[in-house]
């Protein structure tokens, strides 16, 4: 089989190379999976550069998200061969893996491989963010990197909520893409001075922000929050710690916290994990939700796919596909 690996830490074009490797065998409480998509997320480009959460044991595949074929089912026969499945796990940039059976989420009949390779991660984090908020009807959520798969999903969530959304782009064309999503307020980050912008277009300023992004956008953004508010951060796409302004902090009484999906899953029964599901997944098969691709590209095909993901102003998902 193909399969995507690093033996050191780096940028992903200098690290990266295609391998041979031979097909793994289950054991007998696995599950043998044909990879058909995986989708590029930040987290898996900073996994690559030894910059994540997660320490990548060398020599190590790619990816975390992907959906495929059952090619061979468990032993006790929980996931037999032919079902399509979705999951999580450390190096999906592979034609062939195995998991658990108990780790695998059938695909919902109707669901394509292209929304289900990209059905966890994002619109999982998005419905967490927002349970986790206590955002009410009416109230304002400031979202950072709006125009990512997390900001397209999380506006379009708010939004069913009735919460009022502000989002920050880099690039103008952005702006109205968010606007048809139900976004009330699109910033430019790089030529509006938010934490102006932000308190005079918002009664004040916002009730909360999820920020993607940290550094000095993060800095910006949190001086829009109005008094008791609190930021949710959950990326570091700047790649930069955020400078935090104490006084703010001290006279508007504001809170920081940190957002993982993984930890949250993990708090949670199995009874509040499937009805989390039910209702991620209910909202991916409704007609009127966007999910948005920009390109396909075969898994040999990964340099060109990851030269795509960092093409500025893009609009959609990067997937990695295979027959």
């Amino acid at each position: 089989m193909k399969e995507i690996i690093f033996d050191q830490p780096g940028l992903p074009l200098e690290v990266l190379q295609m391998k041979e490797s031979p097909i793994p065998t289950p054991k007998a409480d696995e599950v043998l999976i044909r990879v058909t998509a995986r989708n590029i997320n930040p987290s898996d480009l900073m996994f690559i550069q030894g910059m994540y959460g997660i320490t990548p044991r060398l020599p190590s595949s790619a990816g975390f998200e992907a959906s495929g074929i059952i090619e061979m089912g468990d032993q006790e026969g929980k996931v037999k061969k032919g079902t399509r499945v979705m999951f999580t796990a450390i190096g999906t940039w592979r034609e062939y893996l195995c998991l658990p059976a108990s780790l695998v989420i059938p695909v919902p009949e109707g669901m394509p491989d292209e929304v289900a390779c990209q059905a966890f991660v994002n619109p999982m984090t998005a419905f967490g963010m927002l349970e986790e908020s206590g955002l009410q009807e009416g109230q304002w959520l400031l979202i950072t990197a709006g125009a990512s798969a997390f900001g397209k999903f999380a506006i379009q969530m708010a939004k069913q909520k009735k919460i009022k959304v502000a989002a920050t782009v880099r690039n103008d064309a952005q702006k109205a893409v968010l606007e048809q999503l139900g976004a009330d307020l699109v910033i430019n980050s790089e030529t509006e001075k938010i934490q102006k912008v932000i308190p005079e277009k918002t009664d004040g300023g916002v009730h909360v922000i999820f920020d993607a992004v940290g550094g000095m956008l993060g800095a910006k953004a949190l001086a829009g929050l109005r008094s008791n508010g609190k930021m949710m951060v959950f990326g570091a796409l700047a790649l930069e710690n955020m400078p935090v302004n104490s006084g703010l902090l001290i006279f508007k009484n504001l809170s920081i916290s940190g957002f993982w999906l993984s930890t949250w899953i993990e708090e949670m029964s199995a009874e509040q994990r499937m009805k989390a599901f039910g209702k991620v997944f209910g909202f991916l098969m409704q007609n009127s939700s966007q999910i948005d691709v920009a390109g396909k590209f075969d898994l040999s095909e990964f340099k060109a796919a990851i030269e795509a993901y960092g093409t500025p102003g893009r609009n959609g998902k990067i997937l990695l596909v295979s027959e």
